[in-house]
């Protein structure tokens, strides 16, 4: 049975992500990670969705049954989970999250001690156990060896001290109006306390989670909301988070939204102009639009590109010795600060940016022209090998020949595949994209 997608396991929570899926899958992590343990601890934190409740309990109680303590954190950001894995020096981590995803959806994300991902590999071997019904049962824990749990209320002091610490020092958001949008998800309690600590004026949008409102109509997939809050409190700036705040959409004071590819350059060539790019040289994804490559590039930067997905984009950082790099979708990493996309230390970074510049909003961060660009998201009923589709290579040569970029890819979560296109001549753009989808719609619905 297939459980990873590019970003752990998630589904419809009592489906997919049920509470026994999580019992087991959480049996096979511990069984995975007993023989290296060193502190025998798993660090546990959820975003605000009323599922949360289950699958916590499963995962806690899969955990003790071989063994393992537990350390629950309750609501809390993606990277503060990964952040504290590490600092609270436990074994692994684990994050109960659908990101960006509907209430309905859940997931579970893994982090080994380090903080870090799990490679796929490790991901492959955890399947493995997870399917081996016999062996999860002869590790089962009897008497003194069953694990317990406990849960602590106050470590969001440490991350918030920790991202703080990230904002420089000579700097102040004093006079800063800034909307943050929090998409009723995991970061509606540390991104207003660590903006208003840092002395901008806050106001706080979709703050209040229910279990059922994250990211509903709301946070960095729906930022015409975020838009429109700017421009009645004349912010300054916007920032939209997702359900568990791992990712970035901003808002200009024009109410106009930041392309991500823009903002990933103008917080590149910021960090050489300080001396902290290492390796003058920066990651981003295939979805990319390459007028990014040509901004970087007249600035001495080298781009490099990666699969779909930040933990691609973190793996290619570290083959090249690299410390920044992100997605256009809002995934932005700095890995002296985090190990993950983190929505709320990439906002203190463009904060400063622009707070250091004296530039408005609209033109910090808009330094270059993008090329004309198409993404359309298919609902597909199979997701067959593209290479073996009758009429694809034909399809891919007309494309070239037209002098367009295209990547076509399914999605790693759910039943749709993404079709973008790129070129200098929008008209060519359009009418290419209406082929290409008519020919998806016959070959995959």
């Amino acid at each position: 049975m297939k459980l990873f997608g590019t970003d752990g396991v998630r589904g419809m929570a009592g489906e997919k992500v049920s509470a026994a899926a999580a019992l087991q899958l959480a049996m096979a992590t511990g069984i995975y990670f007993r023989p290296q343990a060193k502190t025998n601890k798993i660090l546990v934190g959820k975003d605000t969705r009323r599922s949360g409740y289950m699958i916590e309990n499963a995962i806690v109680a899969g955990l003790t049954a071989v063994g393992y303590d537990v350390v629950q954190i309750g609501p809390m950001p993606t990277p503060a989970v990964a952040f504290l894995t590490e600092d609270m020096r436990c074994d692994a981590g684990i994050m109960i999250s659908a990101s960006h995803n509907p209430y309905y959806d859940n997931g579970i994300k893994f982090f080994d001690a380090e903080g870090s991902k799990l490679s796929r590999e490790v991901e492959l071997e955890i399947e493995r156990i997870y399917s081996e019904r016999k062996l999860i049962d002869s590790r089962q824990k009897r008497g003194r060896e069953i694990g317990k749990s406990k849960r602590i209320d106050d470590v969001i002091g440490r991350y918030i001290v920790h991202i703080k610490n990230s904002f420089p020092k000579k700097l102040t958001l004093s006079g800063i109006r800034v909307v943050v949008d929090c998409a009723n998800g995991a970061g509606y309690r540390v991104a207003p306390t660590i903006l208003s600590e840092l002395g901008a004026d806050v106001v706080l949008f979709c703050d209040e989670p229910d279990g059922f409102n994250i990211n509903e109509g709301c946070g960095a997939m729906h930022p015409s909301s975020l838009a429109a809050e700017v421009l009645r409190y004349r912010a300054d700036i916007g920032i939209a988070l997702d359900g568990d705040a791992d990712r970035l959409v901003m808002v200009d004071e024009r109410g106009s939204v930041v392309d991500g590819d823009k903002l990933l350059g103008v917080l590149a060539v910021y960090l050489k102009s300080r001396a902290l790019l290492e390796g003058d040289g920066a990651v981003s994804t295939v979805m990319s639009n390459y007028a990014l490559d040509d901004y970087l590039k007249s600035h001495s930067i080298a781009l490099y590109r990666s699969a779909v997905g930040d933990k691609n984009v973190v793996e290619l950082m570290r083959k090249k010795g690299l410390n920044f790099g992100g997605e256009q979708s809002g995934h932005i990493i700095f890995s002296d600060f985090a190990k993950t996309g983190d929505g709320i230390s990439s906002a203190l970074q463009a904060l400063a940016y622009m707070v250091e510049s004296g530039k408005r909003a609209s033109e910090a961060f808009n330094p270059f022209d993008c090329y004309p660009q198409r993404l359309v998201n298919l609902n597909v009923s199979s997701k067959k090998e593209l290479s073996s589709l009758d009429g694809f290579e034909e399809l891919r040569k007309e494309i070239e020949g037209a002098d367009l970029r295209y990547l076509f890819r399914y999605s790693g979560t759910e039943n749709k595949i993404r079709l973008l296109l790129e070129g200098r001549d929008p008209r060519k753009i359009d009418e290419m994209m209406k082929r290409v989808v008519a020919y998806f719609e016959k070959e995959l619905s």
